[in-house]
Parts: C-alpha cells; structure tokens; sequence
C-alpha cells in the first residue's frame, strides 16, 4: 500500500517516520513548528534497539560515524565509589553494539539531510486535523490545508494533536523533577565514556562525545517551573563536592549552554497509538522519564514499525491496528520500566533506602544486571511479510 503522509512534528520520532514511510513508496510532508529545537544543544544516548532502527531507515552508518561508543563507565556514589560497572564489550557482543553517544544536532542534521529538499517545512503549525467523511484527512495550518492519506502525529509529550484526537485523556504529567544539562567548551581527559552518580534525591550522569567534549546531566527535584537565576553557580553548590570529574565538568561549560527542561511523562497509557488515520507517535504516544535512555529509540522502533504496517497492510485501518498491536504493549512496558529506574535513581532520598540500595547493587551479580538491559536493547525490526518484531 502505498500513499500520501503528513508527519507533524519534525523532532526525531516525525524525522525517522517521514523516511520510514519514504522508504515504503509514500509521499511524506513534515510539518515542523520551530526553527530549531529546544534540546539542540544537548547529546543523546543511542542504543542497539535505536540503532537497528536507524539502519533499517538507512541513515545507521552515518550515525554510528558521528557516534562514539560507551564502553567504560557505570554507576558511582557521591564520593566515588562503584555502584556498578558497565561493560560495553560484553553489551556489544549479546546485541551488536554498545551504547552510543551523539549530539541531538548532528542526529537531527543527518535524518534531515537524508530527506529531499522541501520535505520538511518550518515554521509551520498543525492546527486542527479534520477525518470526517471519505476523502483525505485535512491539517488545517495559520496559512494552509493539507490533504493526506495519514497523519502522524509526532508532535511531543505536549502534543496539540493527542489532545484533539483523544479529549478524555489526562495528558502529561509533571514528574516532581527537573534535568539541567549542557555541553561542554572544551575537550576533558576523562577515563571512561560514560558514568551516573546517584545521591539522595539528586543524579548527575555524562557521556563522552566523538570530539572528547562532555555532555552532563543533573536531575533535581523541582516544583515545575522553577528556575535559576544562575544555573551553574546552583549546580556547583550542590554538586561541587562530588567526586571527579563532576566539578570539572561544570567548569567546563559557559554559563550560557545550561538547558533546563521539567520533567513530564505520560502517566496514564494511551488506549491505542491509532485514531481512524491518525497515529500517535514518539512522545505524543509514550513521552516517558529519560531514566532508561530510551525515549527517542521507542521513537525510532515506532517509526520503522509503522513503515512496515503501512507495507504490508492490505488497507489503512489494518496497517494501524497492526502498528498500535505491536507498539502499544512495548512501548508503554518500558515507559513503566524507565519510571521505576527513576524511583530507585533521584527520587530516592531517604537515607536509609539510598544505603539499602547502594548494598543492593554492589552485591548484583554482573549477569542479571546485563540481561535486564538487554530486555530494552534487543528489538529486531519487523520481518517482511508483516511479521512481529522478536519479542526482547
């Protein structure tokens, strides 16, 4: 089957779509409301699952070229000590690669540039979608209609077009937490590509970038909406006594590159990731805490899945109820996941519980700990012939 697509969102999960659904002989227009988006200047960790996907959208060697790979780190206590050591290789050789780091502006750059030119519009605002009656679905814009076969809508947790298509839903929620992060100014001599250091009810985590700079986050419990007149001099108050490299990180970043973004996730599950031709896709469908590293590669697993529906369906309703059939149950299994990690990571603060499990994780044997990652990292993309994914 093959059609006409308005992709609404032009973020990562709207990108990967619109050349999943080009990939499957479908005209694709993406419609993308700013001029540049809003975590441009932060990094991103990709996993295996995140990276199949990027391969079978036919930009994964181009991702990997620009990636560097994690393969020493772990997770540490304040004062330095292991919590957990992270061992890439062994990663590596169970799913065919480590985890790897890239920055959100050169992943955007490289699925931009593998569209044609005039695919992607921006500066352009999705309105209102209109699916009554037989003919094509309209997306009403500030200045124009478009006419498609399907919409997706990739448009964000705050999506416009969730809340349309599905008014009884409650939306997002906000977490209680706040993540800050930049990039560094400089390359940093560190030891391993990756660590994340939990204390009591804080968090803060790096990864290292191809160039040898940094990109570091810290998690705080914050009211929503709050901000810092000085964002660094409020993190090297709470973090400049943790151990090394985290007050060099800081001082290694200007003043001016600190994002600050509110948690917010989909609590209550979405009761399908399709409504008549809409599907609901990345974060519009599943916006999860980042505890797991993978928002954006449930993104790119919705995308590639959505491609092959399409593909194979005979008509438009089967292809969806086939895509929601096998996105909905995944997806939403590891947003509850990631916001359990969460639990146990910052939004532990007790004394007593953050002992209980500090002792808990230097006791976990090496195996277990690897297969409960491998339970996210090992997707296989849909077989032709509208096959499932191998369950992971």
């Amino acid at each position: 089957m093959r059609g006409t697509a308005v992709v609404v969102g032009g973020g990562i999960g709207g990108l990967a779509a619109a050349l999943g659904l080009r990939r499957v002989g479908w005209e694709v227009t993406v419609l993308e409301r700013s001029e540049a988006p809003d975590d441009a200047g932060a990094a991103i960790s990709l996993a295996a699952n995140g990276l199949r996907a990027l391969d079978e959208l036919g930009v994964g060697a181009a991702v990997r070229a620009a990636s560097r790979g994690q393969y020493r780190g772990g997770t540490r206590t304040p004062d330095g000590r292991w919590l957990a050591r992270m061992d890439g290789a062994a990663l590596e050789r169970a799913v065919g690669s480590p985890i790897v780091g890239i920055t959100r502006a050169e992943l955007h750059r490289l699925l931009r540039a593998a569209l044609p030119a005039g695919a992607l519009l921006i500066g352009v605002r999705a309105l209102t979608v209109d699916q009554d009656g037989p003919g094509p679905v309209r997306v009403g814009c500030a200045d124009r209609t478009l006419d498609a076969d399907l919409v997706v809508a990739a448009d964000g947790v705050g999506s416009r077009l969730r809340g349309l298509l599905l008014p009884g839903h409650p939306g997002p929620v906000a977490t209680g937490a706040a993540v800050l992060r930049a990039i560094t100014e400089r390359p940093l001599p560190l030891d391993g590509e990756f660590e994340l250091t939990w204390g009591g009810g804080a968090e803060f985590g790096h990864i290292v970038l191809p160039d040898g700079r940094a990109e570091w986050h810290a998690v705080l419990p914050l009211p929503p909406g709050t901000r810092f007149a000085d964002p660094l001099a409020e993190l090297r108050s709470r973090f400049g006594g943790w151990h090394a490299p985290i007050p060099a990180l800081l001082a290694a970043t200007g003043p001016s590159a600190v994002l600050h973004h509110d948690l917010r996730e989909l609590r209550t599950p979405l009761p399908t990731f399709a409504v008549g031709r809409v599907a609901l896709l990345g974060d519009a469908a599943h916006a999860m805490t980042p505890n797991l590293g993978q928002g954006a590669c449930q993104a790119l697993e919705d995308a590639v899945t959505l491609a092959a529906a399409v593909a194979d369906a005979p008509d438009l309703p089967s292809a969806l109820s086939r895509y929601d059939a096998v996105r909905r149950p995944r997806a939403q299994a590891v947003a509850r996941a990631a916001r359990q990690a969460g639990r146990l990571g910052h939004g532990l603060s007790n004394p007593l519980a953050v002992a209980a499990r500090n002792a808990a994780m230097r006791l976990a044997p090496a195996g277990p700990q690897l297969r409960a990652i491998l339970r996210h990292h090992a997707w296989e993309p849909p077989r032709p012939g509208g096959s499932a994914p191998r369950p992971a």
